[in-house]
């Protein structure tokens, strides 16, 4: 009871300190419930780490912390259970991997019955079931496997309290941290934005059955629509016209928006079209609104957001918990790599110096995730005078502009692995599309003017390699054909994103650079 306690304060803390409801002003008593002063500068790192440029709280951020906060709870309870309930015979290492197995199955198992969603975080009484389902046959699966290989393992006595003692301090946690995502819902730092696409009669009704069952989740930022006469007023059910169908995509990168609803009629079918063109590129969840649709379809096939049926058309390339998996991917085999690739790099920046005048390394402003302008580093392969910062003329073979050794570390892509500093940054991916300059060009036409899907390819992060690489269109893109083959792979890869699709490109990368075909 005590230890709950102790969960649930903290939370509670949280809670205060990630609103600001107490301007710092919060600390906690010997039983963990929120008061008196907390130090300012605490308060502000923590607001820092799980919230993102626009001041709300990062969903990715918040889910890993309480999958962690699981993980925590059941390896320390695992810890105290051998320690005061059990036989004695049991290792201190034995005690930790035991321990370190459970929470992670668990977790696993979390995550498979979907309690790792902030949907589902916003009902704790829906989680008590899900975590009873979750953990229970994880500790009898490991207590079963483990006697079948003859393997010491926990008592009938230590299992029946470990798993009682986990299983409430994460309901309790659970119900804590419910709390939690109420009080940033109700302040605007957790909800969903969201964007109407078209106006008029049906927007209106949208618009007040959204508000009717929205329990504050979904924050409208307001209406785009083409029309310009009376149809379109200037305000719908008070919410402002925040322009035309071609300035959505510049606000939706600018605002952070999360969800497009479109009410324009499926039987306008070229108005539709002309407005999921522009929708295409951006990194949203879109839903056209069946609520005034005549059609009808299989309850099947809605989804819903609040008590309005809508068609998903299309969904965000990486969910959130995806997005956590894919940062902890990128963070631990990225520092493992940069590590590894050190002493190579060191040689590498070595040649470089010895090789011709001028820096080390070469920052090239590219194109990042949502369109947004990164800084990519290389190892510099040109000459100081000549390099080209905006890729305007694409390197060819035998290129005057490529010092010896920038031939070498380009063939080899040794020019790259500067970039690993790139995603430990969190700017790039390990995997995804690579990363273009701003004026290259296919031929003498930019790549944006040749193929329609061009920015689609920024819905995720840039990768240091990526399913176009590994397929043969790596280097360069001198030709209409090469550039659309290389978006059609990059495309690929995010409409069948997972994390055994990234180990299998990070693992084939290698044979593929092997061939130094395309690499001047």
């Amino acid at each position: 009871m005590v230890l709950a306690q102790v969960v649930h304060g903290a939370f509670s803390a949280a809670m205060a300190i990630l609103s600001h409801e107490q301007s710092g002003n919060v600390s906690c008593n010997h039983d963990g419930r929120a008061r008196g002063r907390i130090d300012p500068a605490f308060a502000r790192s923590l607001d820092r780490v799980f919230s993102d440029r626009r001041r709300a709280v990062s969903r990715p951020k918040l889910l890993f912390a309480t999958s962690t906060c699981d993980a925590a709870l059941l390896i320390g309870t695992g810890v105290l259970a051998f320690l005061l309930f059990g036989d004695g015979s049991a290792a201190p290492a034995a005690i930790a991997a035991w321990a370190s197995i459970v929470a992670f199955l668990t977790t696993m198992a979390l995550r498979q019955n979907w309690s790792y969603s902030i949907h589902a975080l916003r009902r704790p009484t829906e989680q008590v079931g899900k975590i009873v389902k979750s953990t229970v046959p994880v500790f009898c699966v490991v207590a079963g496997a483990a006697h079948l290989l003859g393997l010491p393992v926990f008592t009938p006595q230590t299992g029946a309290v470990w798993l009682g003692s986990a299983v409430s301090l994460i309901i309790a946690a659970r119900f804590a941290l419910a709390r939690v995502l109420a009080h940033l819902t109700e302040t605007g730092r957790l909800v969903r934005r969201a964007v109407i696409v078209g106006g008029g009669p049906d927007a209106e009704h949208l618009i007040a059955t959204l508000e009717a069952g929205n329990h504050n989740e979904l924050a409208i930022l307001g209406v785009f629509d083409d029309r310009s006469d009376e149809r379109s007023a200037a305000s719908i059910a008070g919410y402002p016209k925040l322009g035309t169908f071609a300035q959505l995509p510049t606000f939706s990168r600018n605002a952070g928006v999360d969800l497009v609803i479109v009410t324009v009629p499926m039987a306008a079918e070229q108005r539709l079209m002309q407005i999921l063109k522009e929708l295409f590129a951006l990194p949203v969840d879109i839903r056209i609104s069946a609520l005034n649709s005549k059609l009808r379809f299989s309850s099947s096939a809605y989804s819903y957001v609040g008590r309005v049926p809508m068609l998903a058309l299309m969904d965000r390339p990486l969910t959130d918990w995806d997005r956590v998996v894919k940062n902890i991917e990128d963070r631990v085999i990225g520092g493992l790599l940069l590590l590894l690739a050190a002493p190579v790099m060191a040689l590498v920046a070595l040649a470089v110096r010895l090789d011709s005048n001028g820096p080390i390394f070469f920052k090239q402003r590219r194109y990042g995730f949502n369109n947004e302008i990164i800084e990519v580093l290389k190892f510099r392969s040109m000459y100081a005078d000549k390099a080209d910062a905006n890729a305007a003329k694409l390197v060819t073979r035998d290129d005057p502009r490529v010092t010896r050794v920038g031939r070498f570390i380009r063939k080899t892509s040794l020019d790259e692995l500067p970039q690993l500093i790139n995603v430990i940054k969190g700017e790039m991916s390990l995997v995804g599309p690579r990363p273009h300059a701003t004026e290259a060009k296919a031929s003498a036409d930019l790549y944006q003017a040749v193929v329609d899907e061009y920015f689609a390819r920024h819905r995720v992060k840039p990768g240091v390699t990526g399913w176009a690489q590994i397929k043969g269109w790596r280097g360069e893109t001198d030709t209409h054909e090469k550039i659309q083959r290389r978006v059609e792979a990059d495309l690929y890869y995010i409409d069948n994103w997972s994390l055994t699709l990234d180990l299998y490109i990070i693992a084939a990368t290698p044979f593929a650079l092997l061939g130094g075909k395309n690499a001047y």
